[in-house]
């Protein structure tokens, strides 16, 4: 004897089969978006680590350069002077350019989940409707 079906419950029954359905794909749905994002996020986490390493490294060697410089400057020919501080300002330039690197890397990994964040929102929200 089926007593959904006696008491009239089947289309019911269907009604909460289907959610809990469609709950599942949706779950799988955030959970491959949320895996593409964390491999985004460590790929990112990973090229900050390189450049602030490139950074702390061409630091030393700029400070390192630029402390020649100023050795040099009060030497007695104008020719090393120029030379040495070529060899910083390029030292430096190559210093700035890791360092703005490595800010706009930082920058972009502040949207970290952005996608996952924004879906279980709107499924937070339409579940919330649905009450």
């Amino acid at each position: 004897m089926n007593w959904i079906s006696l008491l009239g419950l089947e289309a019911m029954v269907a009604r909460w089969r289907a959610a809990v359905m469609e709950g599942a794909l949706a779950a799988e749905d955030r959970l491959e978006l949320a895996q593409l994002e964390w491999r985004e996020h460590k790929r990112r986490l990973r090229n900050t680590v390189l450049l602030a390493l490139a950074i702390a490294g061409l630091t030393v060697v700029a400070l390192v350069l630029l402390s020649l410089a100023l050795v040099v400057q009060f030497w007695d020919t104008p020719h090393r002077t120029v030379a040495t501080w070529s060899v910083a300002g390029v030292w430096l330039a190559l210093w700035l350019g890791a360092l703005v690197a490595l800010w706009a890397t930082v920058h972009a990994a502040g949207g970290a989940f952005a996608l996952t964040r924004r879906e279980l929102a709107q499924d937070w929200h339409d579940i919330k409707e649905q009450l």
